[in-house]
């Protein structure tokens, strides 16, 4: 029973990382999709002296980078990061107990 869990563990995080980078697309897609539309508005009224669509393309831009550096490049969570945590609460607990 007990190998069962220790691969279980890897196959959830790897489930889980599969399905950051399958939203990651999706919301790609959403964002495309979106500005897209907001610079056909743009073109379609004639108001082309200035690029207003450019302000939610920049803000939405800036969340999609940081959801895919999420999905793609962000580290996982290791054993040694979890022992080195429960260390340093230890070492917090006992300094002020």
């Amino acid at each position: 029973m007990a190998t069962d869990t220790r691969e279980q563990a890897p196959r959830d995080k790897a489930v889980q990382q599969l399905k950051k980078r399958r939203d990651f697309y999706g919301h790609l897609l959403l964002y495309t999709l979106v500005n897209a539309f907001l610079v056909v508005i743009w073109a379609v009224t004639g108001l082309h002296g200035f690029f207003w669509p450019l302000f939610p393309m920049v803000g939405w831009g800036i969340i999609v980078v940081l959801n895919a550096w999420d999905a793609f490049w962000r580290p996982g969570i290791t054993e040694g990061d979890i022992e080195h945590e429960i260390k340093r609460q230890q070492e917090h607990e006992h300094g002020h107990g």
